[in-house]
């Protein structure tokens, strides 16, 4: 629950009443998504020479990390100390093979609420083979308070000059193109709704927004904390401020829903009445060399940190 400008609270995350809701049919509400986030087309890529095939589960493409991703497992979890609030680690080993992804790959992600009003997510993954790891948080947000309707009056805006255009299969073509004048252009405060009814071909292709922002650096090879998103919702005035290590953010504008869910305030979620911020590497990394590696090997840790910091205006 967050405060409002007036101090009242109100849960800004869509969700189920009941842990059944979540295993028995989810958008991903909440979830951390994995092995790997986002889309790999036509569920496969190649690693040091060696094909790897995954479940097609979206489309033609591999979504999420396939048909039981990381988001259908139970986890272990423990509250842990922390310095600034109060934490849960989870953890699991995701075995060698698992979703036909190779290596056996030891996962921890923290979360830890803060004094501040902050959610940070720490991720941690090691692995006995090389292979790809990409993991984000796909919680769906609505600042009015979940179940209230469309998120299209909130004002959005992204730190990213440049996002990847997709194709009608909604991978990557492999171009990273400019936002300047497109509706793709949220570098300065935007409603979410202003433009998402052009004719214009990358809206049509996503239903709306599902693209991936490339984010923008002072160094770029510095991989520390940056500001990727501020999100405000004006009546409430409750403002969302997304930060994180990764090179990319998906905005989704919740373009699927549909009209089916039944959230914890006994209402039916319907077409943009929430949106994501996904913190991320690109989508098809493995299969796109000029995007940066998603490559994981051993002997290396695999780290990304994500804040979702809460306040008013």
């Amino acid at each position: 629950d967050v405060p409002d400008r007036e101090g009242r609270v109100a849960n800004v995350a869509l969700g189920f009443a009941t842990a059944d809701d979540y295993v028995r049919d989810s958008p991903y509400f909440g979830a951390i998504t994995g092995r790997y986030a986002n889309r790999i087309a036509r569920g496969h890529f190649a690693l040091d020479g060696v094909e790897h095939r995954l479940a097609v589960n979206s489309g033609t493409n591999a979504l999420h990390g396939g048909l039981k991703g990381f988001d259908k497992h139970l986890w272990k979890a423990e509250a842990t100390d922390a310095k600034d609030g109060v934490a849960l680690r989870l953890s699991r080993t995701s075995p060698d093979g698992e979703e036909n992804f190779p290596g056996t790959m030891p996962v921890e992600v923290t979360y830890t609420l803060t004094e501040a009003n902050e959610l940070r997510i720490d991720y941690r993954a090691t692995t006995d083979k090389p292979t790809v790891v990409n993991l984000t948080n796909h919680s769906y947000f609505n600042l009015a308070g979940e179940g209230s309707g469309s998120v299209l009056g909130h004002v959005l805006q992204l730190n990213a000059s440049r996002y990847t255009p997709i194709d009608r299969f909604a991978i990557p073509t492999g171009e990273i193109a400019a936002v300047t004048g497109t509706p793709m252009d949220f570098t300065h405060p935007t409603a979410i709704g202003a433009r998402i009814r052009n004719d214009f071909e990358q809206l049509r292709l996503g239903f709306g927004y599902d693209h991936n922002y490339v984010l923008d650096r002072p160094d770029p090879d510095d991989s520390g904390l940056v500001v990727a998103a501020v999100a405000i919702e004006p009546n409430s005035g409750r403002r969302l401020e997304t930060r994180t290590t990764e090179p990319g953010i998906q905005f989704y504008s919740g373009n699927f829903l549909p009209g089916s869910y039944v959230g914890t305030s006994h209402r039916i979620y319907r077409q943009s009445d929430g949106f994501a911020l996904e913190t991320q590497h690109f989508p098809d990394s493995p299969n796109k060399p000029n995007f940066p590696s998603t490559v994981l090997r051993p002997g290396e840790t695999y780290r990304s940190t994500t804040i979702y910091a809460f306040s008013t205006v």
